[in-house]
């Protein structure tokens, strides 16, 4: 039960895909492509735990590793996700080295941290069948940050100085809404920024990540060191290719002020 995701990103670079469609359906469909990890989005997506469990077990034969991210930094949601069997977490809004080392302790059990005891009944022991559990499971965790603010950057080298943090995530729209660039990641400004941030977290010897649609980006990004990237957002390729079909066909997008009586 190693964590071969966090054995990977210490050395090799591992092509994601981002699923926001809160299905398992299609969190199977999408573990055929054959990513080598998928984000089970809990921050913007409508996920909870049960809808993320539901997805952790419709990807599990398939090879793809499961990242989840949390809506939260909160300790008791990440015991939850933990005794789920999620083993590599992505935890937004870290801005400050304090925090990290608040949610290293949040992942480890006693004495290296605070994360509460409850395996036996948890499917990350297989509900006691694996017996070690309890002495494996602070290593198997893998905890990634999102730094995308600029008191983050700020804070980064401290951020990446944390011990038991494995990777740090530029989230590059939150990025450039605080560098004053609301709704534009691919502003020079902020692409500069994110350049930096991840020659720096890799100089740390910690794992840069981040997710771009743009594969000239991606690409970039991986040249730079990234070792794990998102390359894609399921609901945004479905949508994309729902309405390329239709405009083959001369239809239109419907747009909000064409609903009758309101989106609801």
């Amino acid at each position: 039960m190693a964590n071969r995701f966090k054995q990977a990103i210490r050395s090799q670079a591992q092509i994601g895909l981002w699923m926001s469609m809160t299905s398992p359906y299609c969190a199977e469909a999408c573990a055929t492509a054959g990513f080598q990890w998928f984000l089970i989005d809990g921050e913007h997506a409508p996920n909870d735990v049960r809808s993320t469990l539901a997805q952790l077990q419709a990807v599990a034969p398939y090879g793809g590793h499961p990242v989840v991210r949390a809506v939260e930094g909160n300790a008791t949601l990440i015991k939850q996700l933990l005794d789920i069997g999620a083993q590599t977490l992505l935890i937004p809004m870290v801005d400050t080295p304090e925090q990290a080392r608040a949610l290293v302790a949040a992942t480890r059990y006693p004495p290296e941290g605070i994360r509460g005891v409850g395996a036996a009944v948890a499917r990350a022991s297989r509900w006691g069948a694996r017996r070690q559990y309890l002495d494996e499971a602070n290593d198997e965790v893998c905890l990634i940050v999102q730094a995308e603010t600029v008191a983050a950057l700020n804070n980064l080298e401290a951020i990446c100085a944390v011990d038991g943090v494995d990777g740090v995530f530029i989230g590059p729209s939150d990025l450039a809404a605080s560098m004053g660039h609301r709704g534009k990641p691919g502003h020079p400004e902020v692409q500069a920024a994110i350049e930096a941030a991840i020659k720096t977290i890799a100089a740390s010897g910690k794992a840069p990540g981040t997710l771009t649609g743009d594969p000239v980006l991606a690409r970039r990004y991986l040249e730079l060191g990234a070792r794990f990237v998102a390359v894609g957002i399921d609901v945004t390729l479905m949508v994309q290719a729902a309405r390329k079909l239709s405009a083959d066909f001369g239809l239109s997008p419907i747009v909000a002020a064409d609903i009758q009586g309101g989106p609801y």
